[in-house]
């Protein structure tokens, strides 16, 4: 795979996560992204905000820059200090913005460029294969939240419950095809 091939890649891979994300807050109440199960547990707002700190330190100067700003404030992130829906909102779209920014910054020319992460030499592949196992990890907690709160009225993100022979007709009757996996969400 080349530079530009795996760009492509990870970006859409990206653009999954944060596709669930976005369908998982379009069905919850204002109340629910703040709910907790218990104090030692994170609200969705709390992980959005603890998202937004890492990937504004992670991917702003991705190249020139440590991965780990001194300016970042890692405990705050898990503090209740999101007061609205719209702050949330602001601050998922502010660091998928500075994400998708950095990657786009990436070519052939600086892609075999280490980049640092605390100190901790990464390949521009490492680096972002490690942000999206990351990211992928704590949106599948916001998902599950998500679902959990809406119980009965959750509307599956991907194939609902019972329905993989039917998925599977539908995707094998198309035949052989390039694709990715954003074609298979709602």
């Amino acid at each position: 795979m080349n530079p530009q091939e795996y760009i492509n890649n990870i970006k859409s891979q990206f653009e999954y996560y944060k596709s669930l994300g976005d369908k998982t807050f379009d069905q919850l109440t204002d109340e629910q992204l703040f709910w907790r199960y218990n104090q030692a547990s994170n609200s969705i707002a709390v992980i959005v905000n603890h998202l937004h700190g890492n990937m504004l330190s992670r991917w702003t100067d991705f190249l020139t820059a440590d991965g780990e700003k001194s300016w970042r404030q890692r405990d705050a992130e898990f503090e209740d200090n999101v007061r609205s829906r719209a702050q949330m909102n602001q601050k998922w779209k502010e660091g998928w913005e500075c994400l998708f920014h950095a990657l786009d910054s990436i070519n052939n020319s600086n892609f075999d460029q280490p980049v640092y992460i605390r100190n901790q030499k990464h390949s521009i592949a490492e680096a972002c294969n490690r942000q999206l196992a990351h990211y992928a990890y704590h949106v599948g907690q916001i998902v599950y939240l998500g679902r959990m709160l809406k119980n009965a009225q959750w509307n599956s993100l991907s194939i609902p419950k019972g329905g993989s022979k039917a998925f599977n007709n539908k995707k094998f009757a198309k035949g052989k095809h390039d694709g990715h996996y954003t074609d298979d969400i709602k």
